[in-house]
This record gives C-alpha cells, sequence and structure tokens, in this order.
C-alpha cells in the first residue's frame, strides 16, 4: 500500500498539511505500516496518508542512493528509486563534465532528476526532460526542495522532439527497466541506444550511460568507455562522445581510483605464487585485466579466470589481495581435514569459475574454531582448486574486520 499514483496525489504532498505528514513519517517503521495508516486517518484524508506513507517509504530506500540528508528531502516514484544513479557516481561524472568545459546539458530521460542534480552542483546549468507528468513533477519539486531550481529547467516532453543545438553537451540516460525486469538488450531500451548514439554525435560532447553488462562489440569506435564501481559494486557504463575515442577505462569509487586501457595482450598463465589479487569489478568488465597484471608484475592462475597471481605485495586500490598458504586440487575432504587441524571457525568462501556454492561448502565443512581463512574456489590451469589463505594489505597486515559468515 501507499504509492504515489497521480499528479493530484504528488500536489497534495507539496501542500502543507502533506509536508506534514512526511515530517512525521520520516521514521516511521514500514512493519506497522497498517497502524501507523489507521491512526493518521483519523485527523487526516485517506488518500493524503497514501501518498504520504508512499513517499516515505521511497525516502527510505533512496537513503542508500542519495544519503539521509537529500533522500528525506526529495520526491521519488518508485520507477524513480530503482532506476536512479547513485549520487556519487553522478557526481564524478559531473566533475567530469565540468573539467570537459560543459556549462549546459540537455540531460535527456532525467527521471526524477538525480544527475540533473549532480550537474547542477557541479554549477552546470541543466535541461531535464522526462515524458512522464508524474515523473516531471518530482524533478521540479527535486529542484525547489535542494535549492537548484536555478540552474535546473524541467520539460515534459518526448526526447525524440528535444531540440539540443543549444547545449554544450547532451547526457542520456535510457530506460533499461520494463514490466518483466531489466532489460539487457540495448535496442530494447527506451530510447533504443542506436537513437541515444545518434543524438550523441549531434553534440559536441555528451555521455550515454548504459548497463555494465554492455558487449564491448556494441561500444562505437568513436566513443570512449568508463566501467564505474562503488564501493566495490559496479553501478554502470558510459558512453562519452567528444574525449578519446576507443579509450577503455575503470573508475573506482569512492577513491577516484582510475585504470586505463594501453592495449596490452592477454597476461600469461603462471603457477599460483605467493599472492592472489581480485581485480575491482570494474577492471573485469572494462576488459583491463592486462593492464593490473603488468602493474602487479603478475600473471594469471588460467587463462579464462579474472585471478593475478604474484610472488610481491604491492598496494593494488583496484584490486583485493590475498596471501596464499595453500593450493589444494579440489576435495571436500581434504579441506574440511584442514580447516579442522588448523581450528578455523570464521570461514570467509568466495568463488570464480566454480559451479558449488560457497554455502555448500560451509555446510558441509563445519567450521569450528577461534581462528579464520579464506577459501577461494577456482580454476587453475583448467583444473577445479581450492586456494586458501587470509585477506592482507599492502603492508602484510590483515585487511579489515574478518567477517563471520560468508
Amino acid at each position: 500500500m501507499g504509492r504515489v499514483t497521480d499528479l493530484a496525489s504528488f500536489a497534495a504532498l507539496l501542500a502543507p498539511e502533506g509536508q506534514t505528514l512526511l515530517a512525521a513519517l520520516r521514521d516511521y517503521d514500514p512493519a506497522r505500516e497498517l497502524a501507523v495508516a489507521s491512526r493518521l486517518r483519523r485527523d487526516h484524508p485517506a488518500e493524503l496518508v497514501t501518498a504520504a506513507l508512499g513517499q516515505a517509504r521511497l525516502r527510505q530506500r533512496a537513503v542508500a542512493k542519495f544519503g539521509a540528508e537529500d533522500a528525506y528531502r526529495m520526491y521519488f516514484t518508485p520507477h524513480g528509486v530503482e532506476q536512479s544513479t547513485r549520487a556519487p557516481v553522478g557526481a564524478h561524472r559531473a566533475a567530469r563534465m565540468k573539467a570537459l568545459g560543459v556549462g549546459s546539458v540537455a540531460d535527456l530521460c532525467s527521471g526524477i532528476g538525480g544527475d540533473a542534480i549532480a550537474l547542477a552542483r557541479a554549477g552546470i546549468s541543466v535541461l531535464a526532460v522526462d515524458r512522464d507528468p508524474l515523473t516531471a513533477e518530482a524533478v521540479s519539486a527535486n529542484a525547489e526542495a535542494l535549492g537548484l531550481s536555478g540552474l535546473i529547467e524541467v520539460r515534459c516532453a518526448d526526447v525524440t522532439e528535444i531540440d539540443t543545438g543549444p547545449y554544450d553537451a547532451v547526457f542520456v540516460d535510457p530506460a533499461r527497466r520494463g514490466g518483466r525486469g531489466r532489460i539487457f538488450d540495448p535496442e530494447a531500451y527506451s530510447p533504443p541506444l542506436s537513437w541515444a548514439v545518434e543524438a550523441a554525435r549531434k553534440a559536441p560532447r555528451a555521455a550515454l550511460k548504459v548497463a555494465p553488462g554492455i558487449p564491448h562489440e556494441a561500444v562505437p569506435a568513436e566513443a570512449e568507455a568508463e566501467w564505474i564501481s562503488d564501493g566495490g559494486d559496479v553501478k554502470e557504463a558510459v558512453l562519452w562522445f567528444g574525449t578519446e575515442p576507443g579509450a577503455r577505462r575503470a573508475t573506482l569509487l569512492p577513491s577516484g581510483t582510475t585504470v586505463t586501457g594501453r592495449g596490452l595482450p592477454d597476461p600469461a598463465v603462471r603457477p599460483v605464487g605467493r599472492y592472489l589479487y581480485e581485480p575491482d569489478g570494474a577492471v573485469i568488465r572494462a576488459h583491463l585485466v592486462a593492464e593490473v597484471a603488468e602493474e602487479l608484475d603478475g600473471g594469471l592462475i588460467d587463462e579464462t579466470i579474472a585471478y593475478v597471481t604474484s610472488d610481491v605485495l604491492v598496494p593494488a586500490p583496484y584490486a583485493a589481495a590475498y596471501e596464499i598458504t595453500d593450493e589444494l586440487p579440489f576435495n571436500l575432504k581434504k579441506l574440511k581435514a584442514l580447516l579442522r587441524e588448523r581450528e578455523v571457525g570464521n570461514l570467509t568462501v568466495k568463488k570464480r569459475g566454480s559451479a558449488v556454492e560457497p554455502e555448500e561448502i560451509r555446510r558441509k565443512v563445519k567450521p569450528k574454531g577461534p581462528n579464520a581463512a579464506t577459501v577461494l574456489l577456482t580454476r587453475v590451469a583448467g583444473a577445479p582448486t581450492m586456494l586458501i589463505g587470509r585477506p592482507v594489505r599492502a603492508d602484510g597486515s590483515p585487511r579489515g574486520p574478518l567477517p563471520s559468515q560468508t
């Protein structure tokens, strides 16, 4: 229950009574929604209470993307929360736009305005366009709530009808969700990727937000492709026009570390060394494992697995490092015996190139004891293998608190 579904309900939320309700619902518990709704309906119209509860739930969900300070002042639609750019990613992209000398952007398919907000905060004037009237109203309300209405113009229109000529750059974020969930075919985006590419080609500069799983062969030759992760999770890919044609890069947030492609051949396969490096997902998506391997003076453990091995431990902000103590053929009995011998109860299980699920391993080996270890299920030179070790920092010390479960 509790969804904002029409313009009248949304307008009521912006009125004083709606604002009072939203303020009262900031910290409400969704598990008690029926009781809360019954209580509020004694003093407020039922339709307004339903709309306020829906918006309160959306704001709570949006905190993960926008932070509490912004999320509890902003307005959302269900699809808007799902498809919005995470704030740090939007800020990174806006900073790149600003560094490129962009002063104005036509933000096509703006959604509830997450990217428009980031661009405006970078000092860029924005035309935010969305064809859904409710979504367009949410953009206007968000610009007003965050003090950015002077930099954000909102237009409810079909993006294919917008003249982008007056703007320094175009940003397009096609809808990648449909009635059945995520859309993986770029030509099934709304609008299709081919239309967005043509719109980009007409602008001095452009950025197209696409799914991180986009096939490399679908990237236009004149575009730079950037894969972005935030906190270790790959969030999106961006096709840049008017920058470095054919370039490939991976950007890791919040550090801002960037790995740039140099056209290196695939790394050689070599025996497992003392250290194993797991490249960030953005590095893997960008096909830049070879660049990482060169910087680590390492090689692959298998030609099909994105694990880099080396005998040296070096600072690697683009990869997690593990010190490997044991290399065993896949055998649960041997693993169970080894863990029992070393009194390992704090067990982390990771996998890459293995069909075995981590929880299955934990259930069967039944770890018990005061010590900790990491098991990596993978392939080494084509053979199913178990690598046992521990995560480490560049100085050799354990990296972070070891998890208590998989």
